[in-house]
């Protein structure tokens, strides 16, 4: 937690709109991202931004400063989502970003080698479960510690590190395949 942080919620709780407004400018595009991840549709994963920065506003005098600032933004995120889910009946969804391949490559060769291999991972990451794509996107998208996933979803730090070995282990199988075919 920055010291920058923890000064914003302090004045959001005061009720200073220019500092939700810097808040929201630091951290609207991680809540978005995190959202639209497990909800697939932008317009959902908007609506969950919305909800989210409500929320903060109503509740920034509850931070108690035991974790990172967002670490517990993205506890609210998750809450908000499963709250969403359950509203409108879906399931919840993961797809990685079609931005995979490296801009800057040398060759036309190596970005179609590049796109090749973002679209196997993202075949591969498709296929895990939602409780494994959680804790992968938490990880690698969010740069996340185990510590702080298991805050950020409510579950011991124990069931996350299992999760994570059997969400790699299921990548490396299912790319392993893709790739030697």
């Amino acid at each position: 937690m920055t010291d920058e942080d923890s000064k914003l919620l302090s004045q959001i709780a005061a009720g200073s709109e220019a500092a939700m407004s810097k808040f929201y400018d630091k951290f609207h595009s991680v809540v978005y991202s995190f959202a639209l991840k497990r909800m697939r549709e932008p317009s959902d994963a908007a609506e969950v931004l919305n909800v989210v920065m409500m929320e903060v506003w109503k509740t920034a005098g509850r931070f108690q400063g035991r974790s990172k600032v967002r670490t517990w933004l993205l506890g609210i995120t998750n809450f908000k989502i499963i709250d969403s889910i359950r509203k409108i009946g879906r399931h919840e969804g993961d797809e990685l970003s079609d931005e995979m391949a490296d801009h800057d490559s040398e060759s036309a060769i190596d970005a179609i080698i590049l796109s090749e291999n973002a679209e196997f991972v993202k075949l591969c990451v498709g296929k895990l479960s939602d409780n494994h794509k959680q804790v992968v996107h938490l990880a690698f998208f969010e740069d996340c510690s185990y510590s702080e996933i298991s805050q950020v979803i409510d579950c011991p730090e124990g069931t996350i590190k299992t999760r994570m070995f059997h969400a790699k282990s299921a990548l490396k199988k299912c790319l392993k395949k893709l790739l030697s075919e």
